[in-house]
């Protein structure tokens, strides 16, 4: 058998001048294939890339074989350097994390329906703004306004691209330029440092905060009223609570004085549901509905949260104040693309009209999945992970809790159950590495340093055996 033997190492000033030109090399017979699968620029930049590297290595000093520098092994590394460059940026993942919405993977999972309306919608030609029985232009959020309407009560709708945008319209639509008064204690921030002041003072209007952080009454939003006030802001703390010895105002305390003067009435819901969540065995949720019913004017709310649809800020509330909305110039630089108003007719349309809401809408469905069945998924999937990973990990299934995320109820756990893994050794997050390497990705959580895979939030429990590429396997 013959031994394989790299050819001597050549003094640096000899290596620069055996590197090949990229006119040579994208000449050369082997590159052909990879000019038909990639555009010529792309290739040639990619090939500049690469021999400059191969350059500061040799200038570095970084002993390099001169057949490295061969046409054939710059060709053969170069489609490596391809394939790596073409890899898309957002790949599947699978959401084992014990978080079901979880901002960093996307959130909610759309609907079958929904994901086919949004495809249907990217595939081809939509009547995203023609009327097709007049034979004229039409409106873009005509069949969701509809929708929002048979589902919440309200009189009118509208939807913009996030419920943060659904905020900032409102605020500016509805109090440019004038007070808007707010409890100190509902003066909220999001994900990503995004604080409610931050957007009131982009909106244009002027926060009045009023009460303090633990304990807010009527009279202070009264006694705060003055010919500058514009409107009376109340923002749902879903992702946090005030306990002890706090209070705040009721939205019909708030409507009713507001009413009294004659100052409409915002409210901020945050992830916002349509269906009683106390039903699915958590705790219960404001109904957009309810909200509505008891007089606000404008009600926002989220589409990628408890309500299991696209990324989208959903408005409903009085005609009025909502044309006032619809006119703003900035709902237009606000407004949803084909593909998000696509899914989001889907999933209000399903809230409507599905017989078995639950099992349609995943997320609805990860909140409901019985704990037995969560279990039985587990225990048939131990023996596949055990075959896969090998003889030096160990997996057991074990209790595990899940979150909803994205700052809807956020001291409410789920029970679900978990797998344990464990490498020998190996840390937690060794293992939590390997899984990260599988195609595709599995990401789960460290929690006491043992990686655990959430079985609630992965859905199919046969997705938490990772596919190892050879480099990744472990040994």
């Amino acid at each position: 058998m013959g031994v394989l033997r790299h050819e001597p190492m050549k003094p640096e000033t000899n290596l620069l001048r055996e590197l090949p030109s990229v006119d040579r090399v994208m000449s050369h017979p082997a590159a052909a294939p990879l000019l038909e699968r990639f555009s010529r620029p792309f290739v040639t930049e990619t090939l500049r890339d690469l021999i400059d590297e191969l350059r500061q290595a040799i200038k570095a000093g970084h002993g390099l074989p001169s057949d490295r520098l061969q046409d054939e092994s710059i060709i053969t590394d170069l489609e490596k350097k391809l394939a790596r460059a073409a890899r898309p940026g957002m790949v599947r993942v699978v959401n084992a994390s014990g978080t079901i919405l979880h901002t960093n993977l996307g959130r909610a999972l759309l609907s079958e329906a929904a994901a086919e309306a949004a495809s249907l919608a990217a595939r081809h030609p939509v009547n995203l703004e023609f009327d097709l029985h007049r034979g004229k232009r039409g409106q873009r959020e005509d069949a969701i306004e509809s929708l929002l309407r048979e589902l919440t009560g309200a009189e009118a709708a509208a939807v913009v691209n996030n419920n943060a945008a659904a905020v900032l319209l409102g605020l500016n639509s509805l109090a440019e330029g004038k007070h808007v008064i707010v409890s100190r204690g509902e003066l909220i921030e999001i994900g990503g440092s995004f604080r409610i002041p931050e957007v009131m003072a982009k909106s244009g209007a002027v926060l009045r905060e009023v009460g303090t952080t633990n304990r807010t009454h009527p009279r202070d939003y009264a006694e705060a009223i003055d010919e500058n006030t514009g409107l009376l802001l109340k923002v749902h703390t879903s992702n946090y609570r005030v306990v002890g010895f706090a209070a705040e105002v009721e939205l019909k305390d708030l409507v009713a004085i507001g009413r009294e003067r004659e100052v409409p009435v915002m409210e901020d819901l945050g992830s916002g549901a349509l269906v009683d969540l106390s039903k699915l065995g958590l705790p219960r949720e404001p109904l957009v509905a309810e909200r509505v019913a008891m007089g606000a004017d404008v009600v926002t709310f989220s589409g990628d949260k408890i309500l299991g649809g696209p990324q989208a800020g959903l408005v409903a509330g009085t005609q009025g104040w909502i044309e006032r909305m619809n006119r703003n110039p900035l709902k237009r630089a606000l407004r949803c693309d084909k593909l998000t108003l696509a899914a989001l007719e889907a999933t209000l349309r399903s809230y409507v009209q599905s017989p078995e809401l639950l099992n349609e809408i995943p997320t609805l469905r990860a909140f409901s999945r019985p704990l037995g069945e969560i279990t039985e998924g587990g225990r048939r999937v131990l023996p596949l992970l055990r075959d896969r990973l090998g003889p030096d990990y160990e997996v057991e299934l074990v209790e595990s809790t899940c979150q909803i995320g994205s700052g809807a109820l956020p001291t409410e756990e789920i029970p679900s159950k978990g797998i344990a893994v464990s490498g020998r050794g190996m840390t937690a997050e060794d293992v939590a590495r390997v899984f990260r390497g599988a195609e595709p990705s599995v990401i789960g959580r460290i929690n006491s340093d043992r990686f655990i895979l959430d079985l609630r939030s992965a859905g199919d429990p046969e997705s938490l055996v990772p596919n190892l590429p050879d480099r990744q396997r472990p040994l």
